[in-house]
This record gives C-alpha cells, sequence and structure tokens, in this order.
C-alpha cells in the first residue's frame, strides 16, 4: 500500500448548469492529471445540483445559502440574509471535516459562503468567472482570494484578486473532442437547438414557438430541437400540437449529441451556452439575459465582433427581424458555415485542464 497522504480538493458553487458543468470539468479534469486525489462538491438544495451530480454519481455536501442581488419582495431578502451565517457555519463545519488542501468556487450560490470561510482559514483558495463583467459576488470574493480562473480578458478589471490566469470555459472532455472533428451537416433541413438555459427560458420558448407555427411554408426547410425547462414543458408540447419537425425536451442531458445536429441555436448569452456552441461551431442567435450588470451583453458582444453570431437585445426583439435572419441562415449556406469557422476560433483550448495542472501546482 502506498503511504502516500490523499490530497482533498472541494469545489463550491452551482444553481443552473452553466456553473455545474464546468464544475465537473474540472473536477474529471483533476482526477484525470491525478487519479488519487479526492474531489467533493459543495451547492444547496434550491440548484440543480443534487439531481445532475447524483446521475454523475459525485461527492455531493449542501450548506444553505441565497442569491443577494435580485429584484423581489423585502421579505425575501431578509430570508436570504437570514441563510447566510447558517451557510458560513455549514461551511466551517464541512472544511472542519474533509480538511481540504484546496477550494475552488465556481459561482452559484454555495461558493460565496464556503469560498469566504476558506480564506479566513487561511486555505489555499481561488475563485472561476465565467462572464466578461463579473458578478458581485466574486467581485467582493477576489478581494479575499489571491487567485482567479478567468474565461475573458476584460474581467481582470474588475477583480482584486493578483493572480488571474485567462484559460476559457472549462468544458466536458466530450464537448472538448468536437474541436477536433470537421463540422458535418447531417439532415438538408435547417437543424435549430433552442436551448434558454438550464431552467429553460420563457421568452425563447414564446418567440421560437410562434416563429414555427406562424411560418407553416418552412416546415420541409427547418427542424427544431427544443429544450423548455419544467416551466414551460407541457404548454410547448399542447402549442406545438402535431407539429413534425419539432422535438421538445423538459431538459436535455446529452447535449453534445443535440450539438452534433444542430446547425443553429436560440440561446441565451451564458459564457458556459457560447464555449459549447464555439466548440461544435453551431452559430448562436443570442438574447441576451436582461441583467443589472449586463455579463451576457458583453458576451454576447464579444460573438458578433468576431463575425461569429447573432445578437437581439430582449427589449428590443423585433420578430420579423428574427425570421428574416433565420431564412438567410437557411438559405446562405456559405455564410453560416463562415460564421462557424469564426466562432469556432472563439473556442476554449483545454481550460479545464489547464486549471486543473495549475490548482494542482499549488498542494
Amino acid at each position: 500500500m502506498s503511504d502516500r497522504i490523499i490530497k482533498k480538493i472541494i469545489i463550491a458553487g452551482g444553481g443552473t448548469g452553466g456553473h455545474i458543468y464546468p464544475a465537473i470539468a474540472i473536477g474529471r479534469a483533476l482526477q484525470k492529471a491525478d487519479p488519487q486525489i479526492e474531489i467533493r462538491f459543495v451547492g444547496t438544495a434550491q440548484g440543480l445540483e443534487s439531481k445532475i451530480m447524483k446521475r454523475e454519481n459525485l461527492a455531493l455536501d449542501l450548506i444553505q445559502s441565497g442569491r443577494l442581488n435580485f429584484s423581489g419582495s423585502p421579505l425575501k431578502k431578509i430570508k436570504t440574509l437570514l441563510k447566510i451565517p447558517v451557510g458560513l457555519f455549514q461551511s466551517l463545519m464541512l472544511i472542519l471535516k474533509h480538511k481540504p488542501d484546496f477550494v475552488l468556487g465556481v459561482g452559484g450560490y454555495a461558493s460565496a459562503p464556503f469560498v469566504m470561510m476558506s480564506a479566513v482559514l487561511n486555505i489555499k483558495t481561488a475563485i472561476w468567472e465565467p462572464n466578461a463583467h463579473p458578478g458581485m459576488a466574486n467581485r467582493l470574493l477576489s478581494k479575499l482570494v489571491k487567485k482567479s480562473y478567468l474565461v475573458f480578458e476584460d474581467s481582470k478589471k474588475y477583480l482584486s484578486s493578483l493572480d488571474n490566469k485567462v484559460f476559457g470555459m472549462p468544458l466536458r472532455e466530450e464537448i472538448e473532442q468536437a474541436q477536433l472533428q470537421e463540422r458535418v451537416k447531417i439532415s438538408e433541413r435547417l437543424t435549430i437547438l433552442c436551448f434558454g438555459g438550464s431552467q429553460g427560458s420563457l421568452f425563447l420558448n414564446e418567440k421560437i414557438s410562434d416563429f414555427i407555427i406562424k411560418n407553416p411554408s418552412l416546415r420541409e426547410k427547418i427542424y427544431l430541437i427544443h429544450q423548455t425547462g419544467p416551466l414551460d414543458y407541457e404548454n410547448m408540447k399542447k402549442k406545438y400540437g402535431s407539429a413534425d419537425n419539432v422535438e421538445v425536451h423538459e431538459f436535455i442531458y446529452d447535449m453534445p449529441n443535440q450539438y452534433r445536429k444542430a446547425d443553429i441555436q436560440f440561446c441565451r448569452g451564458g459564457a458556459s451556452t457560447i464555449a459549447e456552441a464555439a466548440a461544435f461551431g453551431v452559430v448562436p442567435l443570442i438574447v441576451p439575459l436582461p441583467a443589472a450588470d449586463d455579463h451576457q451583453l458583453r458576451n454576447a458582444e464579444v460573438v458578433v465582433l468576431h463575425q461569429a453570431g447573432f445578437l437581439f437585445k430582449q427589449s428590443e426583439f423585433n420578430d420579423a427581424e428574427f425570421a428574416k435572419t433565420v431564412e438567410l441562415l437557411q438559405q446562405n449556406d456559405s455564410l453560416r458555415k463562415e460564421m462557424a469557422l469564426n466562432l469556432r476560433t472563439l473556442a476554449p483550448q483545454r481550460a479545464a485542464s489547464q486549471i486543473a495542472q495549475d490548482i494542482l501546482g499549488q498542494i
């Protein structure tokens, strides 16, 4: 038997797929680099992490936390504030129990209290920031941690951490492999993937379903793969009725398979969504989620600047302009291929592995 001391790393955060899947990608890359390392995840009961981590057979501990920068009733904000000391205490108990050698916060509800407590206890700690304009939690945490892993170079100017490394978006290994494969169209019809994030988007659902239903002449030319999210699933199934050019999913676990089928994507502007589209060369039509810091808008502007996709602001969304753009991409094969090639230049290169190697170099 080996006398080697097993190193322990805890990755804290979650809520949505945009936080969870990059966390898993980094965890898998760490285990691939050193199979003896023990990886644990910390999340909350509110997010998707319990469901996804169970499916992925990964160790998960739960703490209490909540979102601070939201518009809502004062009572909801007070309830969230009351969770913070509970979450900090639970974080302390988990740290004392597992004694991690390194803690990485990946955003989402659980990240802030766990990273804060780890930094106070002088554990080697870092944060991962996916957006060009970091959110409030990571801007505050960067004052406590020395190192940040970034997707965008622009993030540096908002953070106080001394060592900021830009590696791009950590992608699951099967998605990284797509970058090595030539894009092959598998259907004569233009295949659209509508993906409004792991929870779905009622706005995107309404717009894409209206487009399909109001343009029956395109039925033979367009095929839609639509993830609705749980709130709108039954409503969308009913709205599409017997349309034979649409498949409706409440949630898609096997995203790589759907990306391989798609030519274009109707989506939000999350960094993870854009990075995955870039890996597969699926041209995005982006409607950024309106938010106080407009980080999704900044992400989308990077794509447009590289002539690799289209931007539609939700407040100014024009149905006719959207339909015209889809028809242009359906009719103009060479334009779509050129944009797909431009998009692939934005795809991250082995970001999960680079982050893993950097972490291992510190413990």
